[in-house]
C-alpha cells in the first residue's frame, strides 16, 4: 500500500474550536466539573459528528445500506483528510470507514473527510477518562494488594527503568493526554520531558497539571502530529509512547517520525496496543471484538480494509516488523499481559470487585460494574435533561462502556494486549 497522504495541520483552527467548546474548562479541578462546563453547542455539534460515522454495529451486523453506499466521481467531502486507497483485485473496491463499508467501481486516489474528524474522540472522552480513570490514560499489571493509583505508577516508572532514563535528560512523550505519565516520570527520573499531543484541550489540561505540581520547569507540552514531528532531527535522548501510537495509521510511520527526532544512541520505548497470534480474522467472534476496540480507541482514523468489510488491528509481529523497519535495534520485547499475573490487568474495567484492596480503588471499580454504569448512565442522562450536562454526554459515555466490554472479552480470550513492551535504540552510525 501507498504511504498515506497526512492532513496539513491547521492549529488556528484546532485552537478556535478548542476555545470554542471547552473555554475556560480546563482549568476545572475535576473531570466531572470540566464535563460540565462546556459549551453546550459546540459539544452538540463534536457529538453529532462524531457518531453519524458511528451507530453501536458490530461487524457482521450492517445493512445492505451500510454494505453499499454510493460515492460521486472524485469523492470531494471537503478539504481536510486525504488517505490513499490500497490495490483490490475485482471491479469492486471496498473502503471502511467505521461503520460504513463504500463500493466504488471508480479508481479514486483520494478520500476526503472532514476538518471536525481529527480529533472528536478526546475531546469528547477526556473528561469522562479523568473522571473515571484518573489522569493516566492506560492499562498495567496488579500486584495482590496493590492500590491502583500504585500499580498506574508502577508501569511508568518499569517502562523508565527499562528504557535507562536519568536525571537531565531531554525525552519526549508521544501522545501525552494530560500529562499523568510524564509528571510521574519526571518525578521518578528527574528528567525534562515534553509533551507532544494533537489536542488543545488536553494540552491545556496538562500544563494545568503541571503547574499545580510544580513541575512547569521539568515539564513542556506541544501541539503536534506524531505522524509529521516538527521537532528538529537528534533532539531527544529519549522518546517514550504509553497506549500513544496505537492511533497512528501505520505504525512504521509514527516509529520513523520518532527515530527521526532521536540522537543517535537514542533509546525509545512503548507500551503497543496489538492483537496476539491468537487472533484469527476469519473468526466472527474474533473480528466483532477486534471491530469493537478499533471503532472507539482507534478514534476516527480510516481503516482500509482488504475485502472481508472488517477493521484489522496490527498483529505483534507487524509490530515487530514496523520497529525494525524504522531504523532501531530492538534490544528488548514483551507482552506483559501475559505474565501469568493472579490480579488480570482488565479486572478494573470488567468491574471485578473481588480484587479490590483499597477504599478509592472500590469506587472506582464500582462504576465498571452493572450497576455502577447503569447508575452513571442514567445520572449524565438526568443531566442532560436538565440541561446542566452537555448534549451527547451519556452517548459517549455508553460508546465507552461498549469499547471496554469488547477489551475484556479479547483479553480473556487472549486475543489482544495493551501492554506489549519494546525497547529500541537508534544506532549511532
Amino acid at each position: 500500500m501507498a504511504p498515506a497522504k497526512l492532513e496539513a495541520e491547521d492549529h488556528n483552527r484546532d485552537a478556535a474550536f478548542n476555545r470554542a467548546m471547552h473555554g475556560k474548562s480546563a482549568q476545572e479541578k475535576a473531570g466531572f466539573l470540566a464535563m460540565l462546563a462546556k459549551d453546550k453547542g459546540a459539544q452538540g455539534a463534536a457529538v453529532d459528528e462524531y457518531f453519524k460515522f458511528w451507530d453501536g454495529k458490530g461487524a457482521g451486523q450492517e445493512t445492505e445500506k451500510d454494505m453499499k453506499v454510493s460515492i460521486p466521481n472524485g469523492l470531494q467531502l471537503s478539504a481536510y483528510i486525504a488517505i490513499l486507497t490500497p490495490k483490490f483485485s475485482g471491479t469492486c473496491r471496498e473502503l471502511r470507514y467505521i461503520d460504513q463499508t463504500v463500493c466504488f467501481n471508480i479508481s479514486p486516489r483520494v478520500l476526503k473527510l472532514p476538518a471536525p474528524m481529527q480529533e472528536p474522540y478526546y475531546n469528547l472522552a477526556t473528561d469522562l477518562y479523568e473522571n473515571g480513570w484518573g489522569q493516566s490514560f492506560h492499562f498495567c499489571r496488579f500486584y495482590p494488594g496493590e492500590p491502583f493509583y500504585q500499580a498506574i505508577a508502577r508501569h511508568e516508572h518499569y517502562l523508565a527503568h527499562m528504557m535507562g532514563m536519568k536525571a537531565g535528560m531531554k525525552v519526549l512523550d508521544v501522545g501525552c493526554g494530560v500529562g499523568g505519565p510524564a509528571r510521574e516520570i519526571v518525578r521518578f527520573t528527574d528528567a525534562n520531558v515534553t509533551g507532544l499531543n494533537n489536542n488543545d484541550y488536553q494540552i491545556d489540561r496538562a500544563t494545568q497539571y503541571a503547574a499545580k505540581a510544580g513541575l512547569s520547569h521539568k515539564l513542556n507540552f506541544v501541539k503536534g502530529d506524531f505522524m509529521q514531528m516538527s521537532f528538529e532531527p537528534e533532539t531527544f535522548d529519549a522518546v517514550y509512547a504509553i497506549e500513544a501510537t496505537v492511533h497512528a495509521p501505520s505504525l512504521e510511520g509514527v516509529y520513523s517520525q520518532i527515530f527521526k527526532v532521536l540522537r543517535p544512541g537514542g533509546v525509545f520505548g512503548v507500551y503497543e496496543w496489538l492483537m496476539t497470534d491468537e487472533y484469527d480474522p476469519s473468526n466472527a467472534k474474533h473480528r466483532e471484538i477486534s471491530h469493537g476496540i478499533e471503532v472507539i480507541f482507534k478514534g476516527l482514523k480510516l481503516i482500509i480494509t482488504s475485502g472481508d468489510g472488517i477493521s484489522k488491528m496490527v498483529k505483534i509481529p507487524e509490530a515487530l516488523r514496523a520497529i525494525k523497519a524504522a531504523g532501531f535495534e530492538l534490544e528488548f520485547h514483551e507482552d506483559l499481559a501475559h505474565r501469568g499475573d493472579a490480579i488480570p490487568w482488565y479486572y478494573p474495567i470488567a468491574g471485578e470487585m473481588k480484587y479490590v484492596r483499597t477504599l478509592g480503588d472500590f469506587f472506582t471499580v464500582l462504576r465498571m460494574t452493572k450497576l455502577g454504569r447503569g447508575t452513571v448512565h442514567k445520572l449524565i442522562g438526568g443531566l442532560e435533561t436538565v440541561g446542566v450536562a452537555p448534549h451527547g454526554t451519556q452517548k459517549t459515555a455508553h460508546s465507552l462502556a461498549v469499547a471496554a466490554d469488547s477489551l475484556v472479552a479479547g483479553a480473556r480470550l487472549n486475543l489482544f494486549t495493551p501492554m506489549y513492551l519494546m525497547v529500541a535504540r537508534k544506532p549511532m552510525n
